[in-house]
């Protein structure tokens, strides 16, 4: 299966369930007609996906629902994770969000 097909099911996996909303997160380049830069989606590294799950907070933390980032880095079987996406990963993780590698549906939904 290609990357792209992966994809698409893990945002619909994933956008089915009520407590996570993911988007496509394209990163990259390119100049504008009169040659400037023009840089969109979020840093180099960052997942193609990016959203949020729901996260219910305890009872001593007044009880409220909160938004915890999420990146999914979607890849194939064989697909390698590059320097600058590891790097995404752990500093979304040590920061208190979730990033993950998904190389299947199966593997998002363990979010």
């Amino acid at each position: 299966m290609t990357e792209s097909a992966i994809q698409r099911a893990i945002v619909q996996a994933l956008n089915s369930r009520e407590d996570v909303r993911v988007f496509r997160n394209n990163v990259g380049f390119t100049l504008t007609a009169d040659g400037r830069p023009l840089h969109f989606g979020l840093v180099p590294g960052s997942g193609d996906l990016i959203g949020w799950k729901r996260h219910r907070v305890t009872q001593e933390d007044v009880g409220s629902d909160l938004a915890v980032f999420l990146s999914v880095e979607v890849k194939t079987e064989r697909g390698r994770v590059s320097d600058a996406q590891e790097n995404w990963k752990e500093q979304v993780n040590k920061n208190g969000g979730i990033a993950i590698v998904a190389r299947s549906v199966e593997e998002a939904l363990r979010v």
